[in-house]
């Protein structure tokens, strides 16, 4: 496992497409994943590209078992901002999934619920609500990153955009 790993946007589209998170266009390259768990979401955490890290989310949503390795991948970000992009998205999967929990169970059957590892560190309280703890992390995104960005908005358009493409694939 290589944190220093260098990995093209090309790549990184096609590790997605591989485990079945059709998230950014791409073309299906009919290979399995090169990449380990760990690895990719450390590479999608680290990339300059906003649309390859918030791919984070559809691939938590997809694959809730990756759970174990963000934590791991967390442990080898060694920029604080890297940390902060996979923090945020994972958290926000959190929350979608708890918001989505009955469309997520009718496209892919029963799935582990994902485990809330960062929003104690960052300073979210875990709401039994999922739209308010979003609307929490959103502020406390903007707060931490010191971008006024509609957080919410971004977390929400990942995950409607995923589940639209979902949708399409099961019909």
């Amino acid at each position: 496992m290589s944190t220093l790993l260098t990995v093209s946007e090309d790549q990184l589209v096609a590790e997605l497409w591989a485990r079945d998170v059709r998230f950014i266009l791409g073309v299906p390259s009919g290979l399995p994943p090169a990449l380990t768990p760990v690895d990719l979401i450390a590479a999608l955490a680290k990339s300059r590209e906003a649309r390859l890290q918030l791919s984070l989310i559809p691939l938590f949503l997809r694959h809730p078992e990756f759970a174990k390795e963000a934590k791991k991948a967390d442990k080898l970000l060694l920029q604080k901002t890297s940390q902060f992009v996979l923090r945020f998205y994972y958290t926000a999967a959190v929350f979608l999934q708890r918001k989505y929990q009955q469309q997520l169970s009718r496209l892919l059957g029963k799935q582990p619920e994902l485990t809330d590892l960062f929003s104690n560190a960052l300073g979210v309280h875990n709401e039994n609500n999922p739209g308010l703890a979003l609307r929490q992390l959103a502020k406390q995104h903007q707060v931490l990153s010191g971008q006024f960005v509609n957080w919410l908005g971004t977390y929400e358009h990942a995950a409607d955009v995923w589940l639209k493409q979902m949708e399409l694939q099961k019909a």
